[in-house]
């Protein structure tokens, strides 16, 4: 694991930090590599830029971690307005929605309402779902730390029983990764495998880059012989080349599979792969909260932090 990626992912959870950096205007160079703006007329935006280049997109209104019942509410009604304009610039059959159950509530108290943050996230993601079927798409489930796994695969079920088309987030980090895609690699069942961008703890998750590397490929290759969709969600050139043949060694068509990667990185890669027939879907963040995702791509690529701290003191 890099030196740098573990100080980095704990700033990504410091309030004082994350106060001096988003208050700094002069961090939005680099902002802007990852983030395409802050309204949904500038997600709205990339995505018609993105699409017209041939990819597909799922979009994420950035936020984690609430315990306010308004900002929680806020947040669904973002999903409700970028998917209305969506559906409006006919971008729906291309773009599709990815939602943190912690930003809808998931972590809300048991006071808030009966149920708790469970039932609360439930609801409002149900209600994401629900729009998002009416506009002609479907909705990703992120996943979060280790400790919302179980939570979120429980409202994952409950959602699939009237929105089978929700999509799940599995990360290849967590020991139990490979017993979760079997779980989950069924017919009709949408699963994004990622490597895993939290910082968790050994008793949990791999902590070597080789093994979290080899765990990821046993997951692909349950997902990838299994009768689900499998969104394969990686930047790393190797990676690629193994998912690559192990779609052709289990006999997967193009368009029964997809590749993911991340607003602004790898761009050049992501068309290539659309050239050479591949279903790209590229994950657009968008919105004011942007510190903790872009904390967490600078972990992932610490080359960028020394570009990041010469924008917040060399411009005013």
């Amino acid at each position: 694991m890099s030196l740098l990626r573990q100080p980095l992912l704990l700033l990504a959870r410091s309030s004082l930090v994350k106060r001096v950096v988003s208050g700094m205007p002069v961090s939005a160079g680099i902002v802007r590599s990852y983030v395409p703006g802050e309204t949904t007329e500038s997600a709205v935006g990339a995505t018609a830029e993105l699409a017209d280049g041939g990819l597909r997109i799922t979009l994420d209104y950035l936020g984690e971690d609430t315990t306010d019942a308004e900002q929680a509410d806020a947040t669904v009604a973002a999903y409700l307005d970028v998917l209305q304009e969506l559906a409006a610039r006919g971008l729906t059959r291309n773009a599709e929605v990815s939602v943190k159950l912690s930003a809808v509530g998931q972590f809300l108290p048991d006071a808030v309402g009966f149920g708790g943050g469970q039932k609360i996230a439930l609801e409002n993601a149900r209600t994401i779902c629900r729009a998002a079927r009416n506009a002609g798409t479907a909705v990703t489930l992120d996943m979060e730390d280790h400790t919302t796994t179980d939570s979120t695969l429980s409202i994952l079920r409950e959602l699939r029983k009237d929105f089978p088309e929700t999509g799940a987030v599995l990360q290849a980090a967590l020991h139990r990764t490979e017993s979760d895609c079997r779980a989950l690699a069924y017919e009709g069942s949408r699963v994004r495998l990622c490597k895993g961008a939290y910082l968790e703890p050994e008793s949990v998750a791999f902590q070597d880059r080789l093994e979290i590397s080899k765990s990821y490929v046993r997951c692909l290759k349950v997902l990838l012989a299994g009768e689900g969709y499998p969104m394969i969600a990686t930047h790393d050139p190797q990676m690629i080349e193994i998912a690559s043949s192990l779609a052709s060694r289990y006999g997967r068509a193009a368009g029964t599979y997809e590749y993911q990667m991340l607003y602004g990185i790898r761009p050049e890669e992501q068309r290539r792969l659309v050239a050479s027939g591949e279903t790209v879907r590229v994950y657009v963040p968008y919105g004011t909260e942007w510190y903790g995702y872009l904390m967490r791509r600078l972990a992932e690529r610490p080359q960028n932090l020394s570009f990041f701290v010469k924008s917040l003191v060399s411009k005013k």
